[in-house]
């Protein structure tokens, strides 16, 4: 039987930044705890640490991420809509497709679970 996988395990992190060519602002070194990856490599959640910055990203057309902020403010500026500023405690999803710019106004940290598809 599967065991229950809780986030309080001792990981090392993962080191990593935005390419430079998609820094906007700051400089965004991020930390990443992955506690789970399903077999599949498909599904993978954990604990994700973002300094001030901003960036502009793009999720690929079959990758969700469901974010839980568990310290910080953040803004997300899709290309084609309205900005949406988040705060520790906020609960949110950036759907497949999102293209636009993340910007971390502090330091953040978030529970984070992304599926992607592949053969979608």
């Amino acid at each position: 039987m599967p065991e229950i996988v809780t986030f309080d395990r001792k990981l090392e992190p993962e080191a990593f930044a935005p390419d430079a060519a998609r820094v906007l602002r700051g400089d965004p070194r991020q930390l990443a705890w992955n506690h789970y990856t399903d077999a599949s490599g498909q599904f993978a959640a954990g604990v994700w640490q973002g300094e001030p910055g901003a960036w502009r990203v793009r999720y690929a057309p079959h990758e969700e991420e469901f974010c839980v902020l568990l310290e910080g403010e953040v803004t997300l500026q899709p290309d084609d809509g309205p900005s949406v500023r988040l705060r520790a405690g906020d609960a949110f999803v950036v759907p497949g497709g999102f293209t636009g710019i993340w910007e971390n106004h502090t330091r953040v940290r978030k529970h984070y679970a992304i599926m992607t598809l592949r053969d979608a």
